[in-house]
């Protein structure tokens, strides 16, 4: 694990590289949230986000997320952004305070009922595969709307907006028509649904600047913050 002035020295280069990209696509600086994605990386990680100010950690195992809950001692908020197994669902409800990563209408209803068993209403986000990668979780761009009319009945949810993983590829190209495809099936929803969904989640360490560029509101990073994980 690198050392706190390693972290805050690597925080302030990706503060830098998310305001130069928000100045370039003629964005405020302050309208995309950075999520430290602790995923493999001891509870240090955590620690340290909150030291600098973060306010929420991303993880990708609810198990993980359970371990360092018991560890951890400060005041952070949770989200899940990794692939959530149905059976992990009461756990998950548990433990995060968001879940971006829903991509099946059976996850959906199972989170809606672990929910109101808990007595809250769950903050989420839909997985679009919107590269469609055979690599990628997520609802396809025919899959989203029905998906966006069960959550939005489904009193145990709260629809924040989407989430997207950019397909792995050396055509940069890719990854931006993912990261616009994405916001525009957004907008498209808004007008069908008449609701905000203004989140969109989708950057990570290597394409951040073109996810900032198509109106990512959140972008997700580890590696650039915290080093090559372990596993």
């Amino acid at each position: 694990m690198i050392s706190f002035e390693q972290f805050e020295s690597n925080l302030a280069s990706v503060r830098a590289r998310i305001l130069k990209a928000c100045q370039v696509a003629g964005r405020s600086g302050d309208s995309v949230m950075l999520l430290p994605v602790t995923k493999n990386y001891p509870i240090d990680a955590v620690n340290y986000a909150v030291r600098c100010g973060l306010s929420a950690v991303g993880e990708s195992r609810v198990q993980e997320a359970v371990d360092k809950h018991v560890e951890n001692t400060t005041a952070v908020r949770w989200e899940m952004v990794g692939h959530l197994q149905s059976n992990k669902a009461k756990e998950a409800v548990t433990i995060f305070d968001r879940i971006q990563s829903i991509e099946s209408i059976k996850l959906l209803k199972k989170l809606d009922c672990m929910a109101k068993e808990k007595g809250r209403c769950l903050p989420i986000l839909l997985q679009c595969n919107t590269g469609a990668d055979p690599d990628k979780y997520g609802f396809s761009n025919t899959q989203v709307s029905l998906a966006l009319e069960t959550a939005l009945g489904a009193s145990g949810l709260q629809v924040d907006g989407l989430m997207t993983i950019a397909p792995l590829s050396q055509d940069r190209e890719v990854a931006k028509r993912a990261f616009e495809g994405l916001r525009e099936l957004r907008d498209t929803l808004v007008c069908s649904f008449g609701v905000p969904l203004k989140e969109l989640s989708m950057g990570m360490t290597g394409d951040l600047e073109m996810a900032i560029a198509a109106g990512s509101t959140q972008v997700r990073v580890g590696t650039a913050l915290y080093g090559v994980r372990s596993q």
